[in-house]
């Protein structure tokens, strides 16, 4: 069945057009004109293309790490997406080998029935640093062996993307790993500026939430974050919520970044799209106080952020148009993982995952979210 969409405004990933209808078929944009006999839907708002996050550790009461299941999958798709997220890479955070199976195989299992909203998945350690470990386990935190590299090389998993600091995973290790189709990011890491050099020379190609976890910048030696700001083919994520990174510095490594390799991440936990207030992650008792998430040592834990307050928030830290802060909550991430053809944009053949904008609303609303043709979500209902 064919539906067409007829919002006042859309933004295609370059321009924004005023009631530009966009006719859907299988899941994917196959016009933008009206199509005889297709079911016309008429939306009020800015529609664009839906949001991708790239670091999601769980939602609607759900945290991956807790509970490896298709229930949690489930609900971390269905938590984000009233939040504009049609899109996601599920996150494990350090765990034993164990956990890393069991999320490879349902994440492969999620893959092969083609769930909406799951692209893959991010392994977010245990190959780090332990000065740079954040919450993250110790006691996970080991070499990379081949175990491990056997399940990160895996070719059912959809798109992969592995964190690891650089000091622990040699170049040679890196270039397996691409040659296998892993996105290498370096995060969780007190690797200095050269180390970090030839980890991007061997194909890493993304930084974890940048100054997040990692070696700054200091007078006399840039470390990994001034390697992240000079290096002008790797993508940066970045946790804008006002606790992890400051908006002024945030606004410098906007400007200092190479164009368009700044993408938005949440770094959610299970606490979005749910009432919880408190929860427990390996050994951490959690709290969520005015939007912010911290353990008992006071250590931020990961974040209460959504997408549509990332973008919100980029507007007015970063100083830029709605626009480009879309591009960086969709164009630029689907660009980071390689799918810009087919996602991140509205063009012909691309997927039909959209977000519907209240632009008059402050702060910025979600109204709805498809995700492959499909109202995942609706506010008005």
């Amino acid at each position: 069945m064919i539906t067409t969409l007829i919002p006042t405004q859309c933004y295609d990933g370059e321009t924004i057009y005023e009631n530009r209808p966009i006719s859907i078929e299988d899941g994917k944009i196959i016009s933008f004109d009206t199509v005889k006999g297709a079911k016309e839907i008429k939306l009020d708002g800015l529609l664009c293309s839906g949001f991708i996050d790239t670091q999601v550790n769980g939602g609607g009461g759900f945290l991956l790490n807790e509970n490896i299941s298709i229930e949690t999958l489930n609900a971390m798709v269905k938590a984000h997406s009233q939040f504009g997220t049609s899109a996601m890479l599920p996150t494990l955070i350090t765990s034993d080998l164990t956990k890393i199976e069991k999320t490879a195989d349902l994440i492969s299992k999620a893959i092969k029935q083609d769930m909406p909203g799951v692209l893959g998945v991010h392994f977010e350690g245990p190959h780090i640093s332990g000065p740079k470990k954040g919450i993250h386990n110790q006691a996970q935190i080991r070499p990379l062996g081949q175990q491990e590299l056997d399940i990160y090389c895996r070719d059912d998993l959809g798109i992969k993307l592995l964190t690891l600091a650089p000091e622990h995973v040699s170049p040679e290790t890196i270039k397996e790993l691409v040659s296998h189709n892993v996105i290498v990011c370096l995060g969780h890491s007190n690797a200095d500026y050269e180390t970090t050099r030839a980890a991007l020379q061997a194909g890493a190609s993304g930084f974890t939430h940048l100054f997040n976890a990692m070696s700054a910048i200091e007078s006399r030696a840039p470390n990994m974050v001034g390697a992240a700001l000079l290096d002008e083919d790797s993508w940066c994520g970045i946790i804008l919520d006002g606790h992890h990174v400051h908006p002024q510095v945030a606004k410098i490594a906007y400007r200092a970044k190479a164009s368009q390799k700044m993408l938005l991440v949440s770094d959610a936990m299970s606490t979005i799209g749910s009432d919880q207030l408190h929860f427990h992650f390996d050994g951490h008792d959690i709290s969520l106080h005015k939007n912010k998430l911290t353990s008992k040592t006071g250590q931020l834990a990961g974040s209460a952020l959504s997408m549509v307050e990332a973008v919100e928030n980029a507007r007015h830290m970063l100083d830029i148009p709605l626009n480009e802060a879309i591009n960086m909550a969709s164009l630029y991430p689907a660009s980071f993982l390689g799918i810009e053809q087919t996602h991140g944009r509205l063009g012909l053949g691309t997927a039909a995952d959209f977000t519907l904008l209240c632009k008059e609303q402050s702060p910025l609303q979600v109204n709805q979210t498809w995700i492959s043709g499909k109202q995942i979500f609706n506010r008005g209902l």
